[in-house]
């Protein structure tokens, strides 16, 4: 498990948290694998508590599994909790982009042009591990540009972390990717105002799992249920 450094103000229970979808979500923590409150706590240098509080947490939106007296599981990959985090991603974009199209005050785009600058390098260098870090920020920064930043924190803190996990298989699975293209052409579309565009791009992003969905299944076989 990858462990990072505790932020400022953030409490126990919050890192705990963290620590854990992002290791569940870059697959460190693998679909199927079991975890421990003890070691987690050992590693993170908290107690049981905020670990216990963390899981119990996971375990709502179900990804983890506890199983008494014996600790807990992450589950294995549901393609039906794919499709509804999905939904959920899009019914927020695709209204996301609409707004920075329809606001009278031309939206300032260089924050998105920088990030797919970095999106082109760490294609060029493989790196997938940075592609989707910055495709978060990628998103973060269209919600934060509609004025919704908000939205994106209730957004990444439900079901978003199962549509997550199967984005960052894709980034390993899939040689031709899309989604940098993808990003550049809604960009294009937002710089020119084009609501309806824009949206229908936003869509074909993030349904893009389902045409990857052959790639990803047989390069990670034993992850799905």
């Amino acid at each position: 498990m990858i462990i990072e450094t505790k932020q400022p103000k953030e409490t126990a229970a919050e890192y705990a948290l963290r620590v854990l979808k992002e290791n569940i979500i870059s697959l460190d923590l693998a679909p199927g694998s079991m975890v421990s409150e003890n070691e987690i706590a050992a590693q993170l240098g908290i107690s049981r508590t905020p670990v216990r509080e963390a899981l119990i947490e996971l375990s709502r939106v179900g990804i983890v599994q506890i199983m008494p007296q014996k600790g807990s599981r992450i589950n294995l990959i549901d393609y039906g909790m794919v499709e509804e985090s999905r939904f959920l991603r899009l019914v927020l974009e695709r209204e996301v982009v609409k707004l920075i199209c329809m606001n009278e005050t031309r939206a300032d785009l260089s924050s998105l042009e920088e990030n797919l600058r970095l999106q082109n390098f760490y294609v060029e260098h493989a790196k997938p591990e940075k592609l989707l870090e910055l495709d978060n920020q990628f998103h973060a920064l269209l919600f934060l540009l509609a004025d919704k930043v908000q939205c994106y924190g209730w957004m990444m803190e439900g079901l978003t972390i199962h549509f997550d996990r199967v984005r960052s298989m894709s980034l390993s699975a899939v040689k031709d990717i899309k989604i940098v293209g993808d990003h550049q052409a809604i960009v294009q579309a937002l710089n020119d105002r084009d609501a309806e565009l824009a949206q229908q791009l936003m869509e074909k992003h993030l349904s893009r799992y389902k045409i990857d969905e052959q790639a990803i299944r047989e390069l990670y076989p034993t992850y799905f249920c």
